[in-house]
């Protein structure tokens, strides 16, 4: 993981750029550390396709109506009324679709933000569902609760006092406890072993895209040979293994290209050793676009 966590992310008010163009929302002085708003307060002015990309803050939505359709990676999650779903800082996301009636919380935090004299907190460890190989999508069968905490955070954030932030961290932490309650009772997946493997393939292909080059270097750390790990693969999603590897180097092709000032040729050599005119034919048949068309698309 370490040279995942070398790439950039972007900060609050960057990846306000992808969300929003040149609309932004009304903010509190903790907003690089902490932010917490209603969705339909924004959701007139999100700008459709949200491109893939990293963030530097851990985040979270609640979903009270309606739906909202977020990627993890190479997987989709529709996030539907009474659900909860979470990402760290290492993942890429977009935001696909969100319904014209949804209704909800989002919330961004920073991990330094736990780092008060009362708390002693390992975001990953202390709430696994933040783990990169972590189900992100959590269903809450009773809200009451759960909403009560998230309506006090907003009315902290309206508040706009900064000496307030070891308050709020205790009312967050909190919060994620009670989200941990309902996680903990989650039934494990009970998808067939196809399906599990290839959920384990899609983990290590977010986590490893870097510096691993081949199906076969993926099989041997998943102890399967290559063959069992295709079908899988292709039973589960239609796609080959191959596929979905090429997919990911696209996905992390598409963050470089928007997020760092890497030359293409860089990236092209950094996400599976390709000569420049190599990479730009196999980005461009996979996107229908050169990579210097996708990095001056406007986000």
């Amino acid at each position: 993981m370490t040279r995942l966590k070398e790439i950039p992310k972007l900060n609050p008010s960057q990846f306000d750029d992808y969300l929003f163009g040149n609309w932004k929302p009304k903010v509190s002085s903790l907003y690089e550390h902490f932010h917490i708003e209603r969705i339909e307060n924004y959701k007139s002015f999100l700008k459709f396709p949200v491109l893939p990309h990293r963030r530097s803050v851990y985040f979270f939505l609640y979903v009270t109506k309606g739906f909202a359709i977020r990627s993890k990676g190479l997987s989709n999650y529709e996030v539907k009324a009474n659900t909860f779903f979470c990402l760290s800082t290492d993942q890429i996301t977009s935001l696909e679709a969100i319904s014209e009636d949804v209704e909800g919380f989002y919330c961004h935090f920073q991990p330094e933000f736990f780092n008060q004299a009362l708390l002693n907190i390992d975001l990953e460890k202390d709430f696994p569902f933040f783990q990169i190989t972590s189900e992100p999508l959590i269903q809450i069968s009773d809200s009451r609760r759960i909403l009560d905490l998230l309506e006090i955070l907003v009315a902290e954030k309206l508040r706009n006092e900064a000496n307030r932030a070891e308050i709020i961290a205790l009312y967050l932490t909190t919060f994620l406890k009670e989200i941990k309650e309902f996680y903990i009772q989650t039934p494990k997946s009970s998808n067939n072993a196809a399906s599990n493997l290839t959920q384990r393939y899609k983990n290590l292909l977010s986590e490893l895209i870097y510096d691993k080059k081949t199906v076969t270097e993926f099989a041997e750390i998943l102890a399967v040979s290559p063959n069992h790990l295709h079908k899988c693969v292709k039973t589960t999603t239609g796609k080959s293994a191959h596929e979905l590897l090429e997919e990911m180097r696209v996905l992390e092709a598409k963050v470089l290209l928007k997020q760092t000032p890497m030359r293409i040729a860089e990236i092209a050599f950094k996400i599976g050793g390709f000569e420049p005119s190599d990479f730009s034919r196999f980005f461009k048949s996979k996107t229908g676009i050169s990579p210097k068309e996708y990095r001056n698309l406007q986000n």
